[in-house]
């Protein structure tokens, strides 16, 4: 005789039936839920896709500007040698004198120079040394100052001024007593930079016993075994 709390077959099915029932309902939760996750991903997608589209855009833009700003960079770079070039053009007739002690001139700078440079040179000015102007540069300093400030002149005629410096070059620096004084070409804060850049590779040239010259206003020839090369120092 079966036992009356044992569930019969039929019960037994019920159960079965309902617990798969519970799990098909469980599936079909988690089928709704995975299908929430899916789109809310593909809205995130869609968002991300937004964002690297907007991003690309900004990219696109910021390298538009960029090659925008290159080529006025250029351009500066192109005006500022076109204004460098003006300059040194502007002081082509001029010479500075260095370490002339300081009051040395007088109160007639031009008087000074026009007596002074022909003994210094051992040159012959015909016609005689005219200037357009001539001056100390800055404040005067007390007399016996370390550094005298030097003295900037520009001669009338230009053929004088390459004479001079032709000489100053080939065969200075020149003595006034016990002063040793330098003469050189004036040029523009540029290319005096330049040009300075190219002397500190002295030392290094003679160590590797090579032949150089600097030529006017910042161009450098080096010659090694014959083999010559031109240098220009940009500007930067």
């Amino acid at each position: 005789m079966a036992d009356k709390d044992q569930p019969t077959t039929m019960e037994r099915i019920l159960q079965e039936i309902t617990a798969v029932s519970r799990r098909i309902e469980g599936m079909d939760a988690s089928k709704s839920s995975l299908t929430l996750e899916t789109k809310s991903m593909r809205l995130d997608i869609a968002s991300f896709q937004s964002r690297v589209t907007g991003l690309e855009h900004r990219m696109g833009t910021l390298e538009t500007h960029v090659a925008k700003i290159q080529d006025r960079d250029q351009d500066l770079l192109y005006l500022r040698s076109k204004i460098t070039d003006l300059e040194d053009r502007s002081r082509r007739d001029n010479s500075r004198l260095f370490r002339i002690p300081e009051n040395e001139e007088g109160p007639d700078v031009q008087a000074f120079l026009s007596s002074v440079l022909p003994k210094l040179t051992s040159l012959t000015f015909d016609p005689p040394l005219e200037f357009q102007r001539a001056h100390r540069v800055g404040p005067k300093r007390p007399n016996g100052a370390s550094r005298p400030h030097p003295i900037i002149a520009c001669l009338l005629c230009h053929t004088q001024t390459r004479q001079l410096l032709q000489v100053a070059q080939n065969h200075g620096p020149f003595r006034i007593d016990k002063y040793e004084i330098h003469i050189t070409a004036d040029y523009a804060k540029d290319t005096n930079e330049r040009r300075k850049a190219f002397l500190a590779l002295r030392p290094s040239l003679h160590q590797l016993e090579m032949k150089y010259g600097l030529f006017d206003p910042a161009r450098m020839w080096v010659t090694k075994n014959s083999v010559s090369k031109d240098f220009y120092n940009p500007r930067t």
